[in-house]
């Protein structure tokens, strides 16, 4: 039983229409379903991807009224984006100055060409040529992003940790992640990266983990994210690993049906929260391929509330 990469993550914004815009109009990605927090139903809940929001290309977004992140450890610092090759990366530094972006110089950071931003809000966000590895994205047609150039999907997810025994002790012993490497950044050489791979290995099956135990404790707001889902192939294996949390005393949330797919979460050591997520069903279960986030929808255990709840969200067109 093994996870086979990332599966989605889940960030915080508090300005949804700006996000809209810049998701799609800037980067050049779908918005493949329009839908709320099921748990917090007056806030939205956007999932941008590729054409059909395949599996391990979801970046989402939930809408909260909130200051800002105050950024430090025991969080998530940076979301990779992959593209590639060397062109991929030029093209991106160029359209970000174009849309009032200061991106960083592309640099080499273990070993790949990667090129750090942020949006709007201050999501640190990063495109890392990925050298055509992992799965091929489902090419969105209506991108304003030419075909060779766009996002292929996410990976890898750093996190900061002040002290690594206990996160690592997780990642490998219950994961089942591989520690395979570490680097250093290269604006500071103290600060060590350990890279933990799952599945066939690859920049979309890494989670990269900064120890810096002289940063504060993160406060979550907008700019910031909010968990990192990783990807199990079915529900047997779903089954098997809330079994394995159970077995071994790890709280969690129990299993969740979030309609589209389904969900396990618990929090490593330092408070950052995972998510164990299946591949499917997907999110044409309930939408045409071809209309996907058009209109706002609901999984069906909220559909008697839908005129309460659409009446109480933000247009963001």
């Amino acid at each position: 039983m093994q996870l086979k990469g990332i599966h989605h993550l889940t960030a915080i914004t508090a300005n949804i229409r700006e996000n809209y815009r810049f998701y799609t109009q800037v980067m050049g990605m779908r918005l493949v379903k329009r839908s709320v927090n099921q748990d917090d139903v007056s806030a939205y809940h956007l999932f941008y991807a590729d054409a059909i929001g395949s599996p391990g290309t979801d970046l989402t977004f939930f809408d909260w009224d909130m200051p800002r992140e105050q950024r430090g450890t025991h969080s998530i610092i940076r979301t990779y984006l992959r593209v590639n090759g060397d062109p991929a990366l030029n093209y991106w530094k160029k359209r970000l100055e174009e849309h009032s972006i200061s991106p960083s110089d592309i640099v080499e950071r273990d070993g790949r060409l990667t090129l750090d931003f942020e949006d709007p809000e201050g999501q640190r966000l990063s495109l890392v040529d990925d050298n055509g590895q992992g799965d091929e994205p489902h090419i969105w047609d209506a991108s304003p992003i030419p075909a060779e150039y766009r996002i292929r999907g996410l990976g890898p997810i750093m996190l900061s940790v002040p002290n690594l025994e206990a996160t690592g002790a997780v990642l490998q012993k219950v994961l089942v992640m591989r520690h395979v490497r570490q680097y250093t950044l290269p604006d500071n050489s103290d600060t060590k990266v350990h890279v933990y791979e799952m599945g066939d290995g690859g920049p979309h099956a890494e989670l990269h983990v900064a120890v810096e135990p002289d940063l504060p404790v993160a406060r979550q707001g907008a700019g910031g994210v909010h968990h990192v889902a990783f990807r199990t192939p079915d529900e047997e294996e779903y089954h098997g690993w809330t079994n394995r949390l159970n077995s071994i005393g790890i709280p969690n949330s129990g299993e969740v049906d979030r309609y589209y797919f389904r969900s396990l979460y618990f929090r490593e050591p330092n408070g950052i929260l995972f998510e164990i997520a299946t591949d499917g069903p997907g999110f044409a279960v309930d939408e045409d391929p071809e209309t996907l986030g058009e209109s706002v929808v609901l999984p069906p255990f909220l559909e008697p509330r839908r005129e309460e709840i659409v009446d109480n969200l933000k247009p963001i067109d």
